[in-house]
């Protein structure tokens, strides 16, 4: 039994969703593995995302960026936040490579926490990171406003250097020469499209747009009433109630639900929300159009935004587009366009040869 330790970020849902197609695809390639996953993305998402079995343990291993909505940053509660964080604390680090090593983990993947890279070198086994950006340099585009965020810069930088091998995933934000540079990593679907519309009880011809923010999702949707008018669609919202809502030609999901991600996307046929990575990834493995929300002061949207426009079909928006129901008119057009039909491997496939390359 070959054991792998990983520390996820619990900035949103994005890293937790491309840390379980590599665990997946590690799982596929060797079945007798065992994951340690430290982690406050919530232990539901792994239970619905991974097939096997994993231990979890609740842990604040990164603060990344505080976020006051889907599609806004709160440097204030980021800066006090990161003060708590910083300096590691010496104690819960031995504390936990102990742990490490009780487990008889033999490698530490760390997507993108800066604390299990710093665990690792105390339990001495290999640190591997995973990112398409690090917090160094999303902290830099604060630097102007917030001067006070540069120590942190310098902090992370020179750790996230330390790492013993380094991976990035497209589409990457800040291209370094490193171990391996992958193609979009994503969770893929389970389902056939006409299985999941049945069990959503759509048509099974009809077009059907899914509206998805990712791992925050919005308390309420202005353009409702709009889209309730287009009797000819059909859309998934998730992250809206408590349980499963059908409205005429709406499906409210709640934030939990039975369906996974990735069905869904493979039971539509246009996805519409925040550009967020695994969002991004999901629905280009998926070959269908991306209307996506660019948010303006988080610097990774520039780059997933230059790798739609060039990889997928879709269109840009900003929130207030977004909020007005703008893309309601540009809808016929996008849902005439052919998929786009993908080859090469997923990401997390050369991730998991790469990987099981490491030990004998």
């Amino acid at each position: 039994m070959k054991t792998i330790a990983y520390f996820i970020t619990s900035h949103g849902f994005g890293h937790a969703a491309r840390a379980c197609a590599v665990m997946d695809a590690l799982r596929k390639n060797l079945s007798k593995i065992q994951f340690e996953i430290y982690t406050q993305v919530p232990p539901w998402f792994f239970q619905g995302s991974l097939q096997g079995n994993f231990n979890y343990h609740a842990l604040l291993t990164d603060i990344g960026i505080v976020q006051k909505s889907p599609l806004h940053e709160d440097l204030k509660h980021t800066l006090h936040a990161l003060d708590r964080f910083l300096p590691f604390n010496p104690s819960q680090v031995v504390r936990l490579a102990k742990q490490i090593q009780k487990n008889q983990c033999e490698l530490m993947l760390c997507d993108i926490s800066p604390l299990g890279i710093t665990v690792a070198k105390e339990a001495e086994i290999p640190a591997v990171l995973i990112e398409n950006f690090t917090w160094d340099w999303i902290y830099q585009s604060y630097l102007s406003q917030h001067p006070e965020i540069g120590k942190y810069i310098d902090f992370f930088k020179g750790l996230f250097e330390t790492a013993d091998y380094h991976i990035q995933t497209q589409p990457a934000c800040h291209p370094t020469p490193v171990d391996l540079t992958t193609p979009p990593v994503s969770r893929k679907a389970r389902l056939f499209r006409q299985q999941i519309r049945s069990k959503l009880s759509l048509p099974q011809n009809a077009p059907v747009i899914l509206i998805s923010m990712g791992g925050i999702p919005p308390g309420h949707y202005p353009f409702l009433a709009q889209i309730a008018a287009q009797q000819a669609l059909f859309f998934i919202i998730p992250g809206v109630g408590e349980s499963l809502q059908r409205h005429e030609n709406i499906v409210f999901l709640p934030h939990h639900s039975e369906f996974f991600h990735p069905d869904l996307i493979q039971a539509s046929d246009l996805v519409l929300g925040k550009l967020g990575y695994s969002t991004l990834a999901e629905t280009y493995w998926a070959g269908i159009p991306f209307g996506y929300i660019i948010r303006t002061h988080f610097r990774e949207s520039e780059i997933l935004d230059k790798f739609a426009k060039k990889e997928m079909d879709g269109f840009a928006m900003n929130e207030t587009q977004f909020n007005r129901g703008d893309w309601i008119s540009q809808l016929p057009y996008y849902l005439n366009l052919p998929s786009r039909e993908r080859f090469g491997p997923n990401g997390s496939e050369q991730i998991a040869r790469f990987i099981l390359s490491l030990s004998p």
